[in-house]
């Protein structure tokens, strides 16, 4: 009997030790992971918004005489200066116009002058040399005519700037209004950029003070190389797009090197204050359904999946609206080898030690 009892007792001891081996071991295989808590402070990003460019004035230079184009003074791509001669119509036909308004003109002089002395001797009466001073203001009227139409036949550059493509060359036949050519000033270029409704309001609501200087941006070149001279916006249109949602901006750029060009794209490189943001790793969100989530550390070290909604985005970072609070701990690597629920054990990291090291990695 005492033997038996001796067996029992064994047996139950090799079968404790067992339970408390298993327990042991299990406590030492629970995974140890970074985990760190979000990261309250004010910070900008850069926002982007595609832009067309365009130079400060913009003109087709257009023939406004019928006739030939008798000379053309300049060349594609050259600028021109302010008064310079571009182009000319062969003036024959306009000048003949002027000698034979001028004959006119002297013919009604003379004829003026016979009048008025005779009006003095009170030969004739006042209405007839009030007739003859106003045939005599229509023929000087006729010169000035003539006069312009053949000042038309010459065209001067009416300011400095880049000429573009001839469209007509020498001895072409032109009619009133064709096109000669394109010219721009590029010594200021404004850019517009779509602002969607949302960003147009924290923009003004920002703005509360009408004397706040203006805001300051910049502007990436299709090359992606950021053009070397800043600009500010300087106004807002009147009416928002109904297709689209979004009103457009003109920001204005010096152009001193006339490095940019009308016609050129680009974007807009807008940077936006956000005060108090709240801080969280990329690596430690993912992705489900394009719903983003972190997993959060409860009291009891258990993963517990959760959504939050980012705001903005900075390299390597993301700004929370909602969804997390600055106490809360979260998973910062490891994501791919936890589950909801799991228990884990914390190596906790203080939040700016945490964003010290943001890059992405493949885990």
């Amino acid at each position: 009997m005492i033997k038996k009892i001796s067996v029992a007792l064994g047996i139950m001891a090799v079968l404790l030790s067992g339970c408390h081996q298993v327990e042991t071991n299990e406590h030492q295989e629970l995974l140890k992971l970074k985990v760190t808590s979000p990261l309250r402070k004010d910070t900008n990003i850069v926002k982007e918004y595609v832009s067309q460019i365009h130079a400060i004035r913009h003109i087709e230079v257009r023939a406004l005489e019928r006739g030939y184009l008798q000379d053309t003074f300049v060349d594609e791509g050259q600028q021109v200066n302010k008064g310079q001669p571009m182009f000319r119509i062969m003036p024959n036909l306009y000048q003949a116009d002027l000698q034979k308004a001028k004959a006119e003109a002297n013919m009604t002089k003379i004829e003026y002058d016979n009048t008025k002395a005779l009006a003095d001797k009170n030969i004739v009466s006042p209405n007839e040399l009030a007739l003859a001073k106003a045939k005599l203001d229509k023929a000087n009227a006729e010169v000035n005519v003539a006069n312009t139409h053949l000042g038309f036949t010459n065209i001067n550059a009416p300011f400095t700037g880049i000429m573009d493509h001839l469209e007509a060359r020498n001895g072409s036949l032109l009619d009133e209004g064709d096109l000669l050519t394109t010219l721009s000033d590029i010594s200021k270029m404004w850019v517009y950029f779509n602002v969607p409704e949302s960003e147009y309001l924290d923009y003004m609501q920002s703005k509360k003070n009408p004397s706040q200087e203006r805001e300051k941006v910049k502007l990436k070149m299709a090359n992606g190389e950021v053009f070397d001279q800043e600009g500010v916006i300087e106004t807002i249109e009147a009416d928002f797009d109904n297709k689209t949602g979004n009103i457009a901006f003109r920001a204005s750029f010096p152009n001193p090197n006339k490095i940019l060009r009308h016609g050129q794209t680009g974007n807009i490189l807008m940077s936006i204050p956000y005060k108090d943001a709240l801080l969280i790793p990329q690596k430690a969100t993912f992705e489900i359904l394009d719903k983003v989530y972190v997993y959060v550390i409860s009291k009891d070290n258990k993963v517990e999946q959760r959504l939050v909604n980012i705001d903005g985005e900075l390299p390597h970072l993301y700004i929370v609206k909602d969804g997390l609070e600055e106490g809360d701990k979260i998973l910062v690597e490891g994501l791919r080898k936890v589950h909801n629920g799991q228990e884990i054990a914390v190596d906790f990291i203080a939040p700016d030690k945490a964003m010290s090291d943001l890059s992405l990695y493949a885990e």
